[in-house]
């Protein structure tokens, strides 16, 4: 099959992607649904596909190749408990075919086993967040800190470490969805990674010049978005109206909490999500995320984005420009942060806003992505691997 890059060249490059789970279109699959779109041949893996029909759009009527734990007991919803046998799972697929091997990885898709003869190129989202730096959060806020259970679960997450690091000793190059990412894939894997940001849709949102007076905040309603945090600090603003969209294991705890100017929507349709996104006077992000779609979305609509200063948002808003970071996730810091951005609302223009999201289109997604994916393939060449074809070629040669 051929890349862009490839068609201008006259290469014919057999590509696999590899891809964890496919249960939901959401932001990895989104990448995956560009990668497709460069390599429209590629043949698709994947530990389960449990796809919604209405969200295999993207897959372009592609068949997915799964693994043994799509036919497990309970796997269409509880796929996730089967994370110990992952890897064995990714192991099992046979690449032999395939000139170069793409996976989209936030756990074990990078495990894949190839040859000396294939090139192994990892989109890394994040190292998986549960077994390195973050696992101590994650523990507790699943209540596993202590007892059997607790012990049973670190005894696991031991194991999948040390999985980790040999997996990453066959990937050939890994790509991070940005320097957050980085310094992440360094600091696990010891290895360097290029950034390329991932895709996002921002077609799908226009720009709105007018804002109405709310705030919006809008995520997965699960611990580490800290969506119940911004409920606490708009309860100490109550002259300030919040819009809270999303569902999740934190939606009960946000809506106990909301006060009289806060409206818990839960749940959302996307054509309400976008409505509110381009009426919104700022969008507010609590999260440590490793890249963060979603401000880039209401950035899309000209609206300003009020975040936390860690992680992939530092690299998506501009300080000052797009948008303001808050120091702390603390209730004192998002109304300091909502205190400055009222006193300078005036200095933050919807188009300018706009204009900087337009850096984050897919086109430019597709087009680093072919440009490594060729840049890497002559060089893996260049120092020596030989192609199947290359091989029959030899052996021609050496029996003349």
């Amino acid at each position: 099959m051929l890349s862009w890059s490839d068609h201008r060249k006259g290469r014919d490059v057999n590509v696999a992607i590899v891809h964890e789970w496919l249960s939901t279109y959401a932001g990895s699959e989104r990448v995956i649904e560009q990668l497709l779109q460069v390599y429209p041949q590629a043949d698709i893996h994947a530990v389960v596909e449990f796809l919604p029909e209405a969200e295999r759009h993207f897959l372009g009527g592609r068949k997915v190749k799964t693994s043994y734990i799509q036919k497990l007991p309970f796997a269409k919803t509880k796929f996730r408990h089967y994370l110990p046998l992952m890897p064995s799972a990714v192991e099992q697929f046979d690449l032999r075919k395939f000139d170069v091997v793409l996976s989209s990885n936030h756990a074990v898709a990078k495990g894949v086993i190839i040859g000396p003869d294939q090139l192994h190129v990892s989109y890394v989202h994040s190292p998986i967040r549960y077994a390195w730096d973050l696992q101590h959060q994650y523990l507790a806020e699943a209540g596993m800190t202590k007892g059997l259970k607790g012990l049973a679960t670190r005894a696991i997450l031991h194991y999948m470490r040390l999985w980790d690091q040999a997996a990453a000793a066959r990937v050939g190059v890994f790509v991070a969805n940005s320097r957050y990412i980085a310094r992440r894939i360094m600091n696990t894997y010891r290895r360097e990674a290029e950034v390329i940001y991932p895709p996002v849709d921002v077609d799908s949102f226009e720009l709105t010049e007018k804002k109405d007076d709310f705030y919006l905040a809008a995520s997965r309603m699960v611990p580490y978005k800290r969506m119940p945090l911004i409920v606490e600090a708009f309860n100490k603003m109550p002259d300030k109206k919040l819009v809270l969209v999303g569902d999740g294991t934190e939606l009960g705890k946000a809506k106990a909490l909301a006060g009289p100017n806060v409206t818990v929507m839960g749940y959302q349709p996307f054509a309400t999500l976008k409505d509110l996104m381009s009426r919104a006077k700022a969008f507010v992000f609590a999260a440590e995320e490793d890249f963060g779609i979603t401000p880039v979305e209401a950035m899309a609509c000209g609206t300003p984005v009020i975040a936390f200063g860690r992680g992939g948002a530092t690299e998506s808003v501009v300080d000052g420009a797009t948008g303001l970071f808050f120091d702390q996730q603390s209730v004192e810091s998002i109304c300091d942060a909502i205190g400055r951005f009222e006193r300078d609302r005036s200095r933050f223009e919807p188009a300018a806003i706009r204009q900087h999201a337009e850096f984050f289109r897919p086109e430019r997604f597709r087009e680093e992505i072919a440009a490594l994916v060729d840049r890497e393939w002559q060089a893996f060449q260049r120092r020596g691997a030989r192609t199947p074809a290359a091989d029959k070629e030899a052996v021609v040669s050496a029996a003349i």
